[in-house]
């Protein structure tokens, strides 16, 4: 205050011909005195007389003060019934409606700020698990009330709340010994390693205990490792947390502060300030002997037992921990304070508006003391002072000024200082408002881990999600793997997802990973295997079509009708052949096609070999005299069974295909890691309906024929059916358990191999015998060799 008076009277622009004073005041935080000292701001400076002042040339026109809220708002109360102005440059009071006129200006930067900024401060860091220390007042539970729910929604829990008592006197020492005994207890028991302390700076000074005292006693076990994160109202240049016993336990703490730069003259006013050179300064010979240990010979009584002090120490070489001779955040608010009066006062006394009177050529003096007429000129202030900075209010008298982050290192003399590394500007762009240094930071060597961290749980890491633990606070988890099938990819998910049917969970179900497609190709060892099994027998299959058509006119070729053998044949090529479409990724042609190849051509061939059965039993029978079934002897019966098969079947495909016919489809569930490219059968009932059909036909082919194996028949006719129903049947019989029990292409192939085994079947069972007769055995294929073996 004092240098920006001086500089203010030093300045001709400023309050021409005025000369601008102060008057100090302490109130030593008691209310009384508060109350008292007020008062006396509004009285004649020699005489204290309330509400009567008659001093023409001291006229009070603003006070600045206090330093903490209470103190504030005691003042407010009396200087609201003189609607004189006040400037707080501490931490602003809760303004109610039990104060009515309570319009003070805040040269404190807004308290929401602050509180953005220590959220930030926590959310850089990843700090979710923190102790509070607050002061036992109305400002500490406002201050809970206002980060709580900001905390909850950024998913930051508190360990733990401690209230400190105000220490008002030395009576109320061993209560508040007991206090911090109780909160060093639960600081060192609780995992939290970072403390948000907010409180007022002359009544924290025990929290410099608590690196001394548990539970009344004196400790060893200091709490080391603890990151102490101090509001602005804490000073922690402060004379009580310099002197603590063990600072140590301070270093690595941040501390937001106010803005603050040192104007230009500051340094050298200060290093200037000696008592032999200030008069009626008792604050500067008191401070003067608590820094230098000293004495004015002139206050003790007696003979002096320690050092004298001459006034001229000097004060650069004190250490930081005493004396920092830059300017505080509050002595800046202060600087800002006097030139916003003399500013505000200036314009006053130049307005048109106001009158001035010349006294005896000595100047100008307001005509009316009417304080109240400055609150106009102070709402619409706005300067830059001489480092720079804008001030100037809002429309609630709020300074527009924002916070500096220190940090606290503590050096080898066990002296504290602090250094910028991070600052909370309210003018910045969205999202811009915090911003912090990193490398200006210096870590000490009890943490474990740069930056320490303070969680109650450790981070679960991809793969795991959290499980709240029952009872505790949303902070507090257990970390269980996530369920098979789901991932998480982040730290800390509350719930694993499950991956796209496309991609499938990795072992450590952390990442998903593109399920394989997969369908029988022919580049498949399998595909290949079938496709050349296909051909090769489509093969065989055609060369014994061209034996039999070189030798149709042999005995053996025509016995029991030549042309349902040359129809088996051309079925049994025609199967062989099918069992291509089911190889090589399917399409919507390729699935119509391999259904209803499959399910007609099957049954021409079935129906072929049950014609042939009834065939050789009739054949038998007729040879009976007296037989009437003669006349259903021949092609005709033969042609009439393999038709109404095959007009059965084909009715039963058209409705499948007219009401749910068959599709690719992709199957992403059967098997985790793989999507199965396959065609699906449409309608179920359909599918089975087409299978059962071709199931009867072949339970009736193998019956008869077997009834009929013992029959006299030209070259084992119906024995050689029988044998090749039975490989037919049981290929299929094994192909339905086969088929549940595989996925995807191996499903595929077992259904190709059964096509090819039982068509194999049939070909071998009943024209390979033939075949060898016919290349092999030509004396054997005659009339003669046909009478003989049926008679």
């Amino acid at each position: 205050m004092a240098f920006a008076v001086k500089k203010i009277n030093e300045n001709t622009q400023i309050l021409s011909n005025i000369t601008f004073g102060f008057r100090i005041y302490d109130s030593y935080f008691y209310a009384q005195r508060t109350y008292n000292v007020t008062m006396l701001l509004t009285s004649t400076m020699e005489n204290f007389v309330p509400n009567y002042n008659c001093d023409t040339k001291n006229n009070l026109m603003a006070v600045i003060g206090g330093l903490d809220s209470e103190t504030s708002l005691q003042v407010a109360t009396i200087l609201a019934v003189y609607k004189i102005p006040q400037l707080i440059y501490g931490s602003t009071p809760m303004i109610t409606d039990k104060s009515p006129g309570f319009s003070p200006y805040k040269m404190f930067p807004q308290e929401n700020l602050q509180y953005k900024g220590i959220l930030s401060l926590l959310l850089h860091y990843r700090w979710t698990w923190i102790g509070i220390l607050i002061m036992d007042t109305d400002s500490g539970e406002r201050f809970i009330q206002a980060t709580f729910p900001a905390f909850s929604m950024h998913r930051i829990c508190v360990a733990f709340i401690e209230r400190i008592p105000m220490l008002r006197n030395d009576a109320e020492m061993y209560d508040n010994v007991k206090v911090v005994g109780r909160m060093h207890y639960k600081i060192m028991d609780s995992k939290a390693n970072v403390l948000v302390v907010y409180g007022e700076s002359y009544s924290f000074e025990c929290v410099t205990w608590l690196s001394y005292i548990s539970e009344g006693e004196r400790i060893s076990d200091k709490p080391l490792g603890k990151v102490f994160i101090m509001a602005a109202q804490v000073e922690f240049s402060s004379f009580s947390f310099q002197k603590a016993k063990d600072a140590e336990m301070f270093h690595g703490a941040l501390s937001f502060t106010i803005h603050s730069k040192d104007p230009p003259g500051f340094s050298s006013f200060i290093e200037s300030r000696k008592p032999p050179n200030i008069k009626g300064d008792g604050f500067l010979r008191d401070f003067w002997q608590h820094s230098f240990g000293c004495a004015f010979p002139d206050i003790v009584d007696g003979e002096m037992d320690g050092n004298v002090c001459t006034g001229e120490e000097e004060l650069e070489n004190l250490p930081k921990s005493v004396f920092e001779i830059s300017m505080s955040g509050y002595s800046y608010n202060i600087y800002n304070s006097v030139y916003a009066v003399a500013l505000a006062l200036d314009a006053m006394l130049s307005s048109r508006l106001k009158h001035r009177e010349k006294i005896s050529g000595s100047g100008l003096n307001l005509q009316n003391k009417q304080q109240w007429k400055l609150h106009n000129f102070l709402r619409s202030i706005s300067f830059n002072n001489s480092v720079g900075d804008k001030i100037s209010f809002d429309e609630e008298g709020q300074l527009i000024a924002g916070f500096d982050v220190l940090h606290w290192i503590i050096s080898s003399n066990q002296s504290l200082h602090g250094v910028k590394v991070g600052r909370m500007d309210p003018e910045a762009p969205p999202g811009e408002a915090f911003s912090i240094d990193e490398d200006a930071i210096t870590r000490h060597s009890w943490f474990k881990q740069t930056p320490p961290s303070s969680v109650c749980s450790d981070s679960c890491y991809p793969g795991f999600s959290k499980k709240i633990k029952e009872g505790e606070p949303f902070c507090c988890y257990d970390c269980i793997p996530c369920p098979e099938g789901t991932i998480s990819n982040q730290t800390d998910v509350n719930e694993c997802y499950k991956c796209t049917d496309e991609t499938y969970s990795n072992q450590k179900q952390d990442l998903c990973i593109p399920k394989y497609v997969n369908f029988l190709s022919y580049e498949d060892p399998f595909g290949l295997s079938l496709a050349c099994f296909a051909l090769f027998f489509t093969l065989i299959t055609g060369m014994v079509l061209g034996i039999f058509l070189k030798h149709h006119n042999t005995p053996i070729v025509k016995a029991n009708n030549r042309n349902l053998t040359y129809t088996l044949l051309f079925s049994l090529l025609l199967c062989f052949l099918s069992a291509l479409l089911g190889i090589g990724r399917p399409q919507m042609v390729t699935c119509l096609l391999r259904q209803i190849a499959f399910g007609i051509i099957f049954t021409v061939a079935l129906s072929c070999v049950l014609a042939k059965t009834i065939t050789v039993v009739l054949a038998f029978m007729a040879t009976k005299p007296g037989y009437k079934m003669k006349k259903w002897m021949g092609k005709k019966l033969a042609n009439t069974i393999v038709l109404c098969s095959f007009l059965i079947q084909a009715i039963i495909h058209i409705v499948w295909l007219a009401s749910s016919p068959p599709f690719p489809d992709a199957d992403t569930h059967s098997v985790a890691e793989e999507i199965i490219l396959e065609c699906n059968e449409g309608s179920v009932i359909l599918y089975y309906s087409v299978l059962g059909y071709m199931g009867f036909l072949a339970t009736a082919s193998l019956t008869i024929a077997f009834l009929a194996r013992k029959l006299p028949d030209s070259f084992n006719e119906a024995k050689f059916i029988s044998f090749s129903m039975l490989v037919f049947c049981s290929v299929w019989l094994s192909f339905i358990p086969t088929a549940f029990s595989t996925k995807g292409k191996y499903m595929v192939v077992v259904g190709t191999f059964s096509v090819l085994a039982s068509s194999a079947g049939l070909l071998g069972c009943i024209f390979f015998p033939k075949c060898y007769i016919i290349v092999l055995r030509p004396e054997l294929n005659s009339r003669e060799q046909i009478i003989k073996k049926k008679y």
